[in-house]
C-alpha cells in the first residue's frame, strides 16, 4: 500500500469529514478509531473505493504515514487528548507531527507543546472552524506550533481550506504554541457575540415591532445584500423560513429559548479579564446564554414581576426597522474591535506575533463568522499593520459615527419596551468609553482610597498620593 500523507485518530463526524476532505485533495489518509462499527460503516458508505484505509494498532498508524509522520487528533478535549498523545508518542520518531484538531484550551496546548518539544516532537494546535460541511468542503483553519511542522502541513491545509472570493486558502501559520488554539478560542467568543446581537435584533423587531417570521425572512435576507453579508445572517434569514413538518407552524416558535455553550465564550471572557482587556459585548453573549438557561425562574419571575408591555404602539416602526439595520451593522463592528484588541493584548502577553490581517483574511470564508466585514477589517490593517483599535481606522469610525443616531434609537426604544438587549447596549456603552476622555474611575479610585488606603495618582502632579478622607 501506498504510504498515506497524513493519519487522523478519531473518525467522529468531524474526523470523517476531513478525511474526505483531505482523500478528494490528493492526499491518502488512514485512520485509526476504536469504534469497529462506526469504522465499517464510514468505509463502506462514505469512503467506498476512496484512498482513505483504517488501522487498529498506533504502530500500524505509523507504519503506515509518509516521515515526517503527521497525525491529526480528532477527539474530544481534555484528558481525551492527553490519553491520546501518551498512546501514540512512543512509538513516534524525532519531527513527527502531531495536530489537535480540536477545540482545547489554548494554555493545554502550551502545556503539550512544550512537553513534546522535549521529546523532539512538533505539536501543533489547530483551531478548525465550519462545522461538518465545512470540514467536509474547506473549512477555515488556525494552525498555531513550529514553523517547520506548518512547512510540513502547509500543501495539505492549504489545498483542503476554504478558499476566499480572490482565490485565497482560508488558512495560515498563526504562531507558535498555543496561538492557533488561542485565536480559535477568540473566533468562538466573537461568534457568540455575534449570534446575541442578532438574537437581540430579532427579540426587538418580532416580539416589539410585531414582526412576522414570513417578514423577518424577507429583512434578513434584504439585509444579506449589503454591508450586513454574512454566514449568520443568511442562516438566520433560512431559520425564519422554516416550517414544522408536523404542525405547520415557524420551526423556530416551537424551539426552547434556552441556549447551550460548550465553554469556548466562557474562556474568551475569563482569559480577556486575565489579561486585561475590554470585551463587554462577548462577556454580555456568555452571560446572555447563562440567563437564557435559568428558564424555571424566568418562567416564575415573569408572573410576579411586571415591567412595560414589551409591544411597540408608537408611529415610527419603518424607521425603527431601517434603524435596527444600522444598530446591528454598529455593534458587530464594535464588537469586533473588542474581539481584536482583546488578539493584539494577548499577543503582547504570550509572545504570540499575531498578524490581525492575515487573521482577517482566513476568517473570510469556511469559519462561522465569515462575513463581507472581514475584507474591511483587512484593509484596514493593511492601511496601518499597528492599528491599535478598529474604531480609530478612519473608514470603521466613520461608519459607526454615522449610525449611532439609529444605534442610541433602537436601544431607548428597547429600554421603554422592557425587551433585554444587554449584547447591543454593551457595545454602545464599549464605544461610549473608549471614545470618553475622562471617565468617573477618578471616584473609584478616591473610594479605594478611602476605604483601603489604595493610593491614587493626580492630574496636576506626578507620584502616589494617600488622603486622610475623615477628620
Amino acid at each position: 500500500m501506498k504510504k498515506a500523507a497524513i493519519g487522523i485518530v478519531g473518525l467522529g463526524v468531524m474526523g470523517q469529514s476531513l478525511a474526505l476532505n483531505m482523500e478528494r485533495n490528493g492526499f491518502p489518509v488512514v485512520g485509526l478509531d476504536l469504534d469497529k462499527e462506526k469504522v465499517e460503516k464510514f468505509l463502506s458508505d462514505k469512503a467506498s473505493g476512496k484512498q482513505v484505509f483504517v488501522v487498529d494498532t498506533p504502530q500500524a498508524l505509523m507504519d503506515a504515514l509518509e516521515k515526517p509522520r503527521r497525525i491529526l487528533l480528532m477527539v474530544p478535549a481534555g484528558k481525551p487528548v492527553d490519553d491520546a498523545i501518551n498512546g501514540l508518542k512512543g512509538f513516534m520518531e524525532a519531527g513527527d507531527i502531531l495536530i489537535d484538531g480540536g477545540n482545547s484550551f489554548f494554555l493545554d496546548t502550551e502545556r503539550r507543546s512544550k512537553a513534546l518539544a522535549e521529546e523532539g516532537l512538533n505539536f501543533v494546535g489547530m483551531g478548525v472552524s465550519g462545522g461538518e460541511e465545512g470540514a467536509l468542503w474547506g473549512p477555515s483553519m488556525m494552525p498555531g506550533g513550529q514553523e517547520a511542522a506548518w512547512t510540513a502541513l502547509r500543501p495539505i491545509l492549504e489545498a483542503m481550506a476554504a478558499k476566499a472570493a480572490d482565490g485565497q486558502p482560508c488558512v495560515t501559520h498563526i504562531g507558535p504554541r498555543g496561538a492557533g488554539h488561542y485565536v480559535k478560542m477568540v473566533h468562538n467568543g466573537i461568534e457568540y457575540a455575534d449570534m446575541q446581537l442578532i438574537a437581540e435584533i430579532y427579540d426587538l423587531l418580532h416580539r416589539g415591532l410585531g414582526m412576522s417570521n414570513s417578514e423577518l425572512h424577507q429583512l434578513f435576507s434584504e439585509w444579506n445584500q449589503g454591508m450586513l453579508q454574512s454566514y449568520l445572517v443568511e442562516i438566520t434569514a433560512d431559520i425564519f423560513e422554516k416550517k414544522d413538518p408536523e404542525s405547520g407552524q415557524a420551526l423556530v416558535d416551537l424551539i426552547l429559548d434556552e441556549a447551550q455553550q460548550k465553554g469556548t465564550g466562557k474562556w474568551t471572557s475569563q482569559n480577556a479579564l486575565d489579561i486585561g482587556a475590554p470585551i463587554p459585548t462577548i462577556n454580555a453573549a456568555v452571560e446572555s446564554r447563562i440567563l437564557s438557561g435559568l428558564k424555571a425562574e424566568r418562567v416564575a419571575a415573569s408572573k410576579v414581576i411586571s415591567g412595560p408591555s414589551p409591544r411597540y404602539s408608537g408611529s415610527e416602526r419603518e424607521k425603527l426597522i431601517a434603524a435596527a439595520q444600522d444598530a446591528l451593522l454598529a455593534s458587530k463592528i464594535t464588537s469586533y474591535a473588542q474581539g481584536l484588541g482583546l488578539l493584539r493584548i494577548a499577543s503582547q502577553e504570550y509572545d504570540y506575533q499575531l498578524n490581525m490581517k492575515e487573521i482577517a483574511k482566513i476568517w473570510r470564508a469556511g469559519c462561522i463568522i465569515r462575513a463581507r466585514l472581514l475584507g474591511d477589517i483587512m484593509d484596514a490593517y493593511e492601511r496601518n499593520p499597528k492599528l491599535v483599535n478598529l474604531l480609530l481606522d478612519d473608514n470603521f469610525r466613520t461608519t459607526v459615527e454615522r449610525k449611532q443616531d439609529a444605534w442610541r434609537l433602537v436601544l431607548t426604544t428597547g429600554i421603554e419596551l422592557g425587551i433585554p438587549m444587554l449584547a447591543t447596549a454593551s457595545a454602545l456603552a464599549y464605544f461610549d468609553a473608549y471614545r470618553s476622555e475622562r471617565l468617573p474611575a477618578n471616584l473609584t479610585q478616591a473610594q479605594r482610597d478611602y476605604f483601603g488606603a489604595h493610593t491614587y495618582r493626580r492630574v496636576d502632579r506626578e507620584g502616589s498620593f494617600h488622603t486622610e478622607w475623615v477628620k
